[in-house]
């Protein structure tokens, strides 16, 4: 089973929206997929997604409630088979806090959809419209990401 994480900074916004799009796509498609989201800061650690983040995803049919923020551990290194990031900040962090052994490849999430954008902006300081962009970025990139793991697969 191949396992997933997805990382912003705090993990109440753009990792967990990315860890419902993905589960439910995943779902969707019959895959086995393990996912989870983390944040590189651990200042939200056991908070839910930001409430516009959730009210957003909720319109497009992603259920986040469930979810609580955490923050990257060592382990996870080791624990999933990618780790992708959101912006280049967090794949910097991630890649400093990277241990030797790691197994983990490390990517930005959209390096995974054909997009003039190459990072997914955070919403937390926009307007509304910017929680529907970021949804909008993260399907098209777990859309991708799904595509090429099925073909790995075959």
């Amino acid at each position: 089973m191949t396992r997933l994480l997805f990382v912003c900074l705090g993990n109440i916004c753009r990792s967990p929206a990315a860890e419902g799009v993905a589960r439910a796509m995943a779902q969707a498609r019959g895959l086995a997929v393990e996912i989870d989201s983390a944040g590189t800061g651990g200042w939200h650690a056991g908070d839910p997604p930001d409430p516009r983040m959730r009210e957003a995803a909720l319109r497009r049919g992603y259920d986040l409630s469930a979810l609580r923020a955490r923050q990257v551990r060592r382990a996870d290194f080791a624990a999933f088979d990618h780790i992708l990031a959101m912006d280049a900040d967090n794949l910097a962090a991630l890649e400093r806090a990277r241990p030797a052994d790691a197994r983990a490849a490390l990517s930005l999430m959209l390096s995974h959809a054909d997009l003039p954008e190459r990072e997914v902006p955070d919403p937390y300081y926009g307007g509304p419209q910017g929680f529907d962009h970021v949804l909008d970025l993260l399907e098209a990139a777990v859309a991708g990401l799904l595509d090429r793991l099925e073909a790995q697969a075959r």
